[in-house]
């Protein structure tokens, strides 16, 4: 297996239970709403970073297997 793609991988491993865990963040919040309405911005942020991280490490992963 190419190194590249076994760091991807771990780099996945990694990154998923972040984006699960802000996912959730996200949605605790919603349901505490109106209570906490101003931290949804910082929230959001970091679900959206998190997820953004994770969809890019898939890709250039997905991108690596394609090309071997």
């Amino acid at each position: 297996m190419n190194a590249e793609i076994a760091a991807l991988k771990g780099e996945i491993r990694k990154l998923s239970p972040r984006a699960t865990a802000a996912g959730m963040a996200l949605h605790d919040l919603s349901e505490e709403l109106p209570a906490g309405w101003t931290s949804i911005p910082d929230v959001a942020r970091t679900a959206f970073e998190a997820f953004a991280a994770l969809d890019g490490a898939r890709r250039r992963l997905n991108r690596l297997e394609t090309e071997n």
